[in-house]
């Protein structure tokens, strides 16, 4: 059976394509489940009646017009709602996820949305049928692509931040980087018996998605590809504290200093460091990302403690990787990216003609994330989706070989 799982807030307007988008699926065996939710606090504030009452007739509209099973979670009636530091995105998901594993038998199967993001019919079969070819996948991060809206600066923002992120994700599979994956909370499943193996998700503000992964991949590898991709909806957002909606509004705002263009060359010393790993497992050594710890020194005591626990390499590898995660790789990139920088552009025109030598220089004298067409900037988007692809797909079919 599968248990589909989305936060609501303010989501009143998706509501009826988001419906419409379940009750068409061709597998029947599920169940839905809606957290509504906000502050509690926000019914005495002026400024949020309008989002609390959207959230009611948000919950009326499921009561009246959902076609099938479901239940609702109610987080934002007064006197229900988030109360403290328990709030946000990450407390919804968490909430869902946890009255999930209070009913689900352990081959059940957890799909994470949310309300504003589309998906063919077929994208729970074959969810399913991922999974049930791949019973020892932890989790599925499942491809993504925003489709534009025609209004020219959402447009050019979601551009600028998918193709951030694809560029970032693509170069983690360059080198082999077991952290390689994108974090959406929109295209997340995973089988109720991982998460519950990991000791279930844990609540954050935001980034809930990215974290949630982080203790999958470091309990198994995960899944990057399924046949079905899901579509979230570009929009500007502050519902949550980082991610997509933020991103889009401080890039509108033109500071896109929290999501920069790395350059390739220290996506490379991360790859020298995992090369260096057997030879670290015998004696301690200097390596390219010693500062991310502190100085060398720091290293050598972090090494030397992994070592005494793990008596063999590939078990030693796994304790590096663990210590070394998606996390410190990004801030080892922010922590280095200072020294290297460059122009943002011309990284990515690089990395484009490195990855493709046949594409021609011309195309891309004059591009500018600020300035190009809205059809440049999609033209290189499809250009990394397509290699990004390749490596997800490439990366199932290896899968537990």
């Amino acid at each position: 059976m599968l248990h589909i799982a989305i936060p609501l807030l303010e989501e009143l307007d998706n509501i009826p394509t988001l419906l419409k988008s379940i009750a068409v699926q061709n597998h029947q065996d599920y169940k839905v489940y809606f957290c509504v939710n906000q502050p509690d606090d926000w019914w005495g504030r002026i400024e949020k009646i309008a989002a609390c009452n959207n959230n009611q007739s948000s919950i009326k509209m499921i009561q009246e017009t959902a076609e099938f099973p479901f239940e609702i979670i109610d987080k934002s009636s007064l006197g229900q709602g988030w109360k403290a530091k328990k709030l946000g995105v990450g407390w919804a998901r968490k909430t869902l996820t946890d009255r999930i594993l209070d009913k689900a038998k352990e081959d059940d199967i957890i799909i994470s949305l949310d309300a504003d993001t589309t998906f063919s019919e077929n994208y729970f079969s074959t969810i399913e049928e991922n999974l049930k070819k791949h019973p020892k996948a932890p989790a599925i991060a499942v491809p993504y692509y925003h489709p534009l809206s025609k209004k020219e600066a959402e447009d050019r923002a979601i551009l600028h931040y998918e193709i951030y992120m694809r560029y970032y994700l693509i170069n983690l599979f360059r080198i082999n980087s077991p952290y390689a994956f994108s974090a959406l909370g929109s295209a997340i499943a995973m089988p109720v018996w991982a998460l519950r193996k990991i000791g279930g998700l844990s609540p954050k503000k935001s980034g809930e998605d990215f974290y949630l992964l982080q203790k999958m991949v470091k309990f198994r590898p995960i899944l990057n590809w399924n046949d079905e991709k899901v579509f979230p909806a570009a929009r500007f957002s502050n519902r949550v504290f980082f991610g997509t909606g933020p991103a889009m509004i401080k890039g509108n705002d033109g500071d896109w200093s929290s999501y920069p263009i790395y350059p390739m060359d220290l996506f490379n010393q991360i790859a020298e460091f995992y090369k260096l790993i057997p030879q670290l497992f015998e004696k301690n050594i200097s390596t390219p990302i010693d500062s991310i710890f502190g100085n060398t020194n720091d290293c050598n005591i972090i090494w030397e403690n992994l070592r005494k626990n793990n008596k063999d390499l590939p078990h030693f590898t796994k304790a590096i990787h663990d210590k070394f995660d998606g996390l410190r790789i990004l801030q080892f990139l922010k922590q280095n990216v200072e020294q290297l920088r460059q122009n943002e552009e011309k990284i990515l025109i690089d990395f484009i003609l490195h990855m493709d030598k046949e594409k021609e220089q011309n195309n891309f004298k004059e591009f500018s994330f600020s300035q190009s067409p809205i059809s440049q900037l999609n033209e290189i988007r499809d250009y990394l989706c397509s290699i990004e692809d390749d490596y997800r797909l490439n990366a199932m079919k290896q899968y537990g070989k």
